[in-house]
């Protein structure tokens, strides 16, 4: 099992996770050509994938889903509250509801949605496995629950978001409004609020630990990653970073 980043941040998002010969992409935040460009530069096709999983519809991981979608024929999995921000003409033939708390498989694939609290109509993120590597990804999460932790505990690999620094995000150019959206229970996570959560972690079985989701005005990843591995016990070079330019290269669990 294996798994990378075309970029992760407010101007777009996607990931693969790959088993065998099963490709899933998470979220598609970019326009057309540049999807198919990002993926070349992990050595794929858009033919090589199977699907796209959705987490929800805001434009930074819905916004490309429908054209690359229907240009490549993909399936796309998504709760009904995403579903409803699709285009009027997509095919339906191409849509796969899914339940919040219900795994589902696709190819050699086992994904497992969970509801995360977030200011969207019914958001997800995503835990894939091949039945004995679990790879975790959250990036857009206003708080942590027990439910987040239960569904991240155990993991092999995890993708976190770290969006923003507290003091950064307050002392910014944002409006008050903004600062408390972002900030809020369901905002994005905080450099600590990250923290918190990997500290209270089954991380016994961790071996690849990202940051993700950083802001480019409120972040930076030396932060990011001072905050990931304080909480991880471990030195800051092993804790990798998406970027927004390039995300990150294959990585395997």
């Amino acid at each position: 099992m294996r798994f990378a980043s075309l970029g992760s941040g407010s101007s777009g998002n996607a990931l693969i996770a790959e088993v065998g010969e099963t490709r899933v992409m998470m979220d598609c935040g970019f326009a057309l050509a540049e999807t198919t460009e990002r993926l070349a530069r992990l050595g794929l096709a858009p033919g090589a994938l199977a699907a796209i999983v959705v987490t929800h519809e805001h434009d930074d991981h819905l916004g490309g889903v429908a054209r690359f979608a229907k240009r490549h024929a993909l399936p796309v999995y998504l709760t009904r509250g995403t579903a409803q921000w699709l285009p009027e003409d997509f095919p339906a033939v191409l849509v796969r509801l899914i339940d919040s708390h219900s795994t589902f498989a696709i190819g050699d694939l086992a994904v497992e949605p969970f509801a995360v609290p977030h200011d969207a109509r019914e958001p997800v993120q995503y835990v894939f496995t091949d039945g004995a590597k679990r790879l975790g990804v959250v990036t857009d999460l206003g708080t942590s629950t027990q439910h987040v932790q239960e569904k991240l505990s155990g993991c092999d690999a995890l993708v976190l978001e770290c969006n923003h620094d507290l003091d950064m995000l307050m002392q910014g150019p944002y409006p008050p409004s903004l600062k408390q959206r972002v900030a809020g229970k369901f905002g994005h996570l905080s450099n600590a609020a990250a923290g918190a959560l990997l500290s209270d972690l089954d991380r016994t079985r961790l071996r690849h630990l990202i940051a993700a989701h950083l802001s480019r005005q409120n972040n930076t990843p030396a932060l990011a990653v001072a905050a990931l591995a304080q909480a991880a016990g471990c030195e800051p070079a092993w804790v990798g970073v998406a970027s927004q330019s390039t995300g990150f290269d294959w990585r395997e669990i």
